[in-house]
C-alpha cells in the first residue's frame, strides 16, 4: 500500500522536528549533508529536503527506532513516507 504524499511530508515534519531537538545527532546531520541550521529551517517546506532526511535516518536503525519510537509511528512509515515523496521512486531495471 503506498503512502499520500501529504502524508509522507507530515512524517518528514515529524522526523524534521525530532532531528532538531536531538542534540547528538543534529550535528552529524549537519556535516554529513552540508546543511545549516537556516537550511533546516527551511527544509521544512520543501518535500525533497523532507525525503533527504528521511534518507539519512534511514541509515541506521538505531536512528529509526529511536524516531519512530519518539513519534509513535510503525517502524515502516520512514520508509513508506521516503517512497512517496520526491526521489524516492523504487528504480525498476528490467
Amino acid at each position: 500500500m503506498s503512502m499520500k504524499r501529504e502524508t509522507a511530508e507530515v512524517v518528514g515534519l515529524q522526523a524534521l522536528t525530532w532531528m532538531a531537538g536531538n542534540e547528538e545527532l543534529l550535528p552529524v546531520f549537519l556535516g554529513a549533508t552540508g546543511a545549516s541550521e537556516a537550511d533546516v529551517r527551511a527544509g521544512a517546506t520543501d518535500p525533497a529536503f523532507l525525503g533527504a532526511l528521511l534518507d539519512f535516518i534511514m541509515m541506521d536503525d538505531a536512528w529509526v527506532t529511536e524516531f519512530c519510537d519518539r513519534a509513535g509511528l510503525p517502524y515502516d512509515q520512514p520508509m513508506q513516507a521516503r517512497a512517496a515523496l520526491p526521489g524516492g521512486e523504487q528504480m525498476h531495471w528490467t
